[in-house]
């Protein structure tokens, strides 16, 4: 019989808390049996959201937390002062043990650092970067690190590279992942000083499929499963993929209405034209693992709804049966110094 995978969610962080939290831990637990979720917020709060439905009591309870993170809200100092609030008690359920994962669409200041501070590192993991996916023409790729870590070290760098290809392996299913460093080219003299001096520690890295550089406008091609590069530039091409994306779309929208022709064409093609843009849905895949803590930490989009809190709460299953976790700590350790 599969363990039971108890998952902690925030109720209360995202633009859309607590109902489409409560709705999308509503979704998860009658999707999958094997998964017990606490809802971690204001009780009343969470409590009238939870009348609207039906499911098994035992499956899904209330930690109540009194106090709320605000998205503009210093990270450190609301870590540090707010005890009671959401973030700060679902995170002490993994650290004790009581819960094998940690979601949240709240500040993502704060889950950054709850999940160091809190959680704590594996040892030997020096940064735990944020590792989301991003939509490729060959399916999802993940960018590591996409804003955890401005200011990464090569050996960093490195250990994103062995944590990432552990990640799109065992949960992705890609088998022996290309890795590739962000790059201004493809040869192995150009770049920064910091990937300069990463590159041939990549190289000499034999527990990764090292492919070498990848420029930005190579990524949307999937040339690449695992694509490394330090926080700063990772959040730009994170956000600058979110924002072309809904862009295009918004143009392809407005073309396909802008005559009668279009229109009928439009309808013509909605089915096929729906299901290629489910294959760029990020929500499909759930959020961004927050890799190497002694718990599992994910952060979800602020605007998220019930179908990626549904999906990510399915993810944290998926992360403890594969033993994640237990996967990083070895392959890290193994080439520690005695």
């Amino acid at each position: 019989m599969a363990e039971i995978t108890k998952v902690a969610l925030d109720a209360m962080g995202g633009d859309h808390a607590p109902r489409e939290m409560v709705r999308g831990a509503v979704a998860a637990v009658k999707k999958e049996k094997n998964v017990q979720i606490f809802l971690v917020g204001k009780e009343e709060a969470i409590r009238e959201e939870l009348a609207k439905y039906e499911y098994e009591k035992e499956r899904l309870m209330i930690v109540n937390a009194s106090e709320v993170i605000e998205m503009a809200e210093p990270p450190v100092n609301a870590i540090r002062k707010k005890k009671d609030s959401s973030i700060v008690v679902g995170m002490k359920l993994v650290k004790e043990g009581k819960a094998d994962a940690f979601v949240s669409a709240g500040s993502t200041g704060a889950v950054l650092v709850g999940g160091q501070v809190i959680v704590g590192r594996i040892k030997g993991v020096d940064r735990a970067p944020l590792a989301p996916l991003i939509p490729t023409a060959k399916g999802f790729s993940l960018l590591i690190d996409c804003g955890a870590n401005v200011d990464a070290r090569p050996a960093h760098l490195v250990q994103f590279a062995k944590m990432g290809t552990i990640y799109m392996e065992h949960i992705m299913n890609v088998k022996n992942p290309k890795v590739g460093i962000v790059n201004i080219g493809a040869e192995e003299e150009k770049g920064n000083a910091l990937v300069k001096e990463t590159f041939p520690l990549l190289k000499e890295t034999k527990s990764i499929n090292f492919t070498g550089s990848v420029e930005a406008r190579d990524i949307p091609y999937g040339k690449v499963d695992v694509i490394v590069c330090e926080a700063f530039a990772g959040n730009i091409i994170l956000k600058l993929f979110e924002g072309t994306g809904a862009v295009l779309i918004k143009k392809i929208k407005e073309g396909l209405m802008s005559s009668l022709r279009s229109k009928i064409g439009a309808f013509l093609i909605k089915p096929a034209l729906k299901e290629t843009m489910k294959s760029f849905d990020s929500s499909e895949y759930g959020g961004a693992p927050l890799l190497g803590l002694n718990g599992l930490v994910v952060k979800t989009h602020g605007s998220s709804k019930a179908k990626e809190i549904c999906n990510t709460i399915l993810q944290c299953v998926t992360f403890k049966n594969q033993k994640i976790n237990e996967k990083i700590k070895a392959c890290i350790q193994a080439e520690q110094p005695e």
